[in-house]
């Protein structure tokens, strides 16, 4: 310890105190000091000589993995970033305009719902598949608090029967999520019509700032890997390998 490390804890030690002990560090400190080790470890790595790093075979199977992510949710991402905002307006009772319906678009329309509703938790919020009589739509959205229910319950208890105007993602069957599989096999069964497609209420175009959070990620992490395999790529011809 040092004569000046000396004189600032002597100081320390005037100013508190006297029936003070030695603070224990704040969280803040500790978060100050871990903070500093890693760069510390970052930039002790940083200095090691490298002849290649990471080798341009890995950072061109990192970026084709985060293509195929990517591509994965393309769908998604369509929705999210290049859908319109004003929803294509389906029509109400009587006079419903299916001729407008788009996969993958944003909608609106007035309906009464269907008697009975299937129940289950997505994303830890408890939801509803239901019907919209005379159309070939069910709805999936968050529970009322009229409606409730919990998992396993038997009976589940009817959905609340009152007319709705609803806005939300209108998906048709084959490029909806599997997890909606069994809601369109149940309401199939007991209604004997037709489900062609699934409107996901309160899912607007750009409101899923999880989702955007995600794609920002995928993009950084492809623009590393593309930007590795480049540096990769350079340092073995510049070795003549």
């Amino acid at each position: 310890m040092s004569a000046g490390d000396g004189k600032t804890e002597d100081s320390g030690a005037a100013n508190a105190p006297e029936s003070s002990s030695i603070q224990e560090p704040t969280a803040l400190e500790e978060r100050r000091q871990d903070v500093e080790q890693r760069i510390a470890e970052l930039e002790a790595k940083l200095s090691r000589p490298s002849n290649v790093g990471v080798t341009p075979l890995v950072a061109a199977v990192a970026l084709a993995f985060s293509a195929y992510l990517v591509w994965g949710q393309r769908a998604d991402l369509e929705y999210q970033f290049l859908a319109p905002r004003e929803p294509i307006d389906l029509g109400a009772e009587g006079a419903y305009r299916f001729d407008l319906a788009q996969s993958n678009r944003y909608v609106q329309l007035h309906g009464a719902p269907s008697p009975r509703g299937w129940y289950f938790v997505e994303r830890n919020t408890t939801v509803v598949a239901l019907g919209i009589v005379d159309t070939p739509i069910i709805l999936r959205r968050p529970t009322l608090p009229s409606e409730k229910w919990t998992p396993g319950q038997q009976p589940a208890p009817s959905p609340d029967p009152r007319p709705f105007t609803v806005k939300g993602r209108l998906l048709a069957r084959d490029e909806a999520p599997l997890r909606y599989a069994d809601a369109f096999t149940e309401y199939e069964k007991w209604s004997g019509a037709p489900a062609k497609w699934i409107l996901l209420q309160e899912d607007k175009p750009g409101g899923d700032l999880g989702g955007q959070a995600w794609v920002a990620v995928l993009v950084l992490f492809a623009a590393l890997n593309a930007w590795l395999l480049v540096r990769g790529t350079l340092r073995l011809v510049s070795s003549g390998r």
